[in-house]
């Protein structure tokens, strides 16, 4: 492989830019009508599509992604050196806590809180 992307389908890709923006202290290394991404590290790459652009491509085989709405489609799972701060900017951001920043059962400390969209996002260490 040489580069990874993870692409979120987004119910309105300029609110989730701005969201991602912020919550993760990053400008986007594209953003053009259609997708913005952000690169978390070398070679890999967050992506934001609006839902309206996947359908085109993929509404023939499956539902449209409008009607997944709010329930958690997938998590991102991010390691950083100061996961409260991060988890702390959700709130002004319109995202929600969905489980407190505390030690789990595989050793990492983590929280949980989800996109405007109701993507999970963990920010651990």
């Amino acid at each position: 492989m040489n580069e990874i992307e993870f692409i979120l389908y987004v119910r309105n890709q300029e609110k989730s830019r701005v969201f991602y923006e912020r919550l993760l202290n990053l400008k986007p290394s594209l953003n053009v009508p259609g997708m913005t991404e952000f690169e978390l590290l070398e070679n890999v790459k967050l992506g934001l599509m609006p839902e309206n652009g996947i359908a085109k491509i993929i509404s023939k085989k499956l539902p449209h992604q409008k009607n997944g709405n709010g329930i958690p489609r997938c998590e991102i799972y991010l390691k950083v050196n100061n996961p409260i701060e991060y988890i702390k900017r959700r709130i002004e951001l319109g995202g929600k806590e969905i489980s407190e920043f505390q030690d789990r059962d595989w050793g990492d400390k983590v929280g949980y809180i989800s996109d405007l969209d109701g993507n999970i996002i963990a920010f651990a260490k």
